[in-house]
């Protein structure tokens, strides 16, 4: 087992390309302790290479929303009512601190998440 370090697009595919093959290995092998490396060197490089942004406090609940298998009426009472909820999820108004706060314990999503600016719709 030969592993270097992912510093180019070519080492990149190539560690893929390994991954994929040892990716199935029995536990305790050779083979699976590559796979282990292998995912944290890639892993590694994705992060630096191919971040991705957090997604916008909207766009955040409609996601645990949809996780939690919720319709707007069961977040109702978070939002201030059914209007209410309608309104912020379709970019009318914006979250209040109370909103935040509410959402943060029923929803379980960070506050940092939720603060972050966003763009309504006029």
């Amino acid at each position: 087992m030969i592993i270097k370090p992912i510093k180019t697009e070519s080492d990149y595919r190539m560690a893929l390309e390994k991954l994929n093959e040892v990716f199935d290995a029995p536990a305790g092998s050779p083979e699976s302790d590559e796979a282990d490396i292998l995912a944290v060197l890639v892993d590694e490089f994705e992060r630096k290479h191919y971040p991705i942004d957090a997604p916008d406090p909207i766009e955040a609940i409609k996601i645990r929303m949809k996780e939690m298998h919720m319709k707007q009426i069961d977040i109702a009472d978070a939002f201030g009512g059914r209007n209410r909820t309608s309104e912020i999820l379709n970019r009318k108004r914006k979250l209040t601190v109370g909103m935040i706060r509410n959402i943060t314990k029923r929803l379980n999503i960070s506050p940092g998440v939720l603060i972050s600016d966003y763009k309504i719709s006029q």
